[in-house]
């Protein structure tokens, strides 16, 4: 079953809805502030399965100024604020894509910091958050209990490249261009969907939603180390000349390389790849009996480009050479800004 994560109103949505029972049980003035909200005409994202049913929610506010409302207070800056976020797992890490959401926004509207409130109870959703650069840094005594206030600062960036993400540090890092074929493109990187692509493609299972990717291939990946940049580039569809229809679509950043002797069997190698791989077991099984040279990088999916830059413009911009082959190539730092200029990235995401 796919399930799809879209803007919507609060008009759309129906109170009484089971999905919302719990949080009108956790919160006794939830009833009242959904209304204003379907009243203020206000919008949201919410999480639906194939057959339309709610499964997830995720309110999102900027604000400006001290949050006075907490101890102690939150001081002056312009935060995101993520008023309310549930979501219904079933087993998959939606929950990752939902970060990667509120980051992506957060980043758009140019936002100092991030703040939610949350039940201790609530240990799953703390350990996510934490995961991605949040701290405990203040207490919110309401009518409902004292809440946790997580928060994460978007002007400072830690070394580990989780807490970090989706920032990109430049450093000494390395570059690379990557090539993906298209029949696994977007089914591994959801939001970097072509504008010719159907949306039923990006399916609610663990490979399109969490940030951690993961690539196997006979190319020598190994070639690559943690922290290196990744420049992925959608090789042609057949429809037109690669000139055309190859198109550089994302960037990510090297978690970790493993070679195929690095797995002391098939199902060592499976249970590395099962949750970040596009391929079914039996595709993997196919690769580790044929493939003596295998390859597997994990990498964070940063971001998606806004505009997908062509191999003919790359090339008649004098950005990359027609040789070495684009399958796995080294870049230099300035032909990484000159594909994310191109690429209509914001320009908060690459950090030195």
């Amino acid at each position: 079953m796919s399930r799809q994560l879209r803007r919507a109103h609060f008009s759309e949505l129906d109170i009484n809805d089971p999905f919302f029972d719990s949080l009108k049980h956790g919160y006794a003035e939830f009833p009242e502030w959904f209304a204003r909200k379907q009243a203020e005409g206000a919008e949201l994202y919410c999480v639906e399965d194939d057959r339309t049913t709610l499964t997830g929610m995720i309110y999102l506010k900027v604000e400006d100024g001290p949050v006075s409302d907490t101890s102690p207070v939150l001081p002056n800056k312009k935060w995101l604020k993520i008023g309310t976020l549930k979501i219904e797992g079933r087993g998959t890490k939606l929950g990752e894509r939902v970060i990667k959401k509120i980051l992506d926004t957060a980043i758009d509207e140019d936002v100092d910091a991030i703040y939610v409130t949350v039940f201790q109870i609530h240990e799953t959703l703390i350990d996510l958050f934490s995961r991605y650069g949040f701290d405990h840094v203040a207490n919110k005594d309401t009518a409902n209990g004292i809440e946790m206030v997580l928060v994460r600062d978007l002007r400072a960036h830690e070394n580990d490249l989780s807490r970090r993400y989706p920032f990109i540090h430049v450093g000494t890092s390395r570059v690379w261009l990557l090539a993906v074929y298209p029949e696994y493109h977007t089914r591994l990187l959801p939001d970097s969907i072509l504008s010719n692509e159907r949306q039923e493609i990006v399916k609610d299972v663990s490979h399109s939603n969490t940030i951690h990717k993961v690539y196997i291939g006979k190319l020598s990946l190994n070639r690559m180390s943690p922290g290196d940049i990744v420049v992925i580039y959608r090789t042609s569809d057949g429809q037109a000349p690669a000139y055309y229809r190859s198109v550089v679509t994302s960037l990510c950043v090297v978690e970790e390389v493993r070679e195929k002797r690095n797995f002391l069997n098939f199902e060592s190698f499976r249970d590395y790849v099962s949750s970040g791989t596009v391929f079914s077991e039996d595709e993997l099984r196919d690769q580790w009996r044929t493939s003596p040279r295998l390859y597997v990088a994990k990498m964070t999916y940063n971001v998606a480009m806004g505009r997908r830059t062509t191999r003919g413009a790359l090339l008649d911009g004098n950005i990359i050479s027609e040789q070495p082959r684009w399958d796995l190539r080294e870049l230099t730092h300035e032909q990484l800004r000159d594909i994310a200029d191109l690429g209509r990235i914001n320009e908060r995401i690459i950090v030195d």
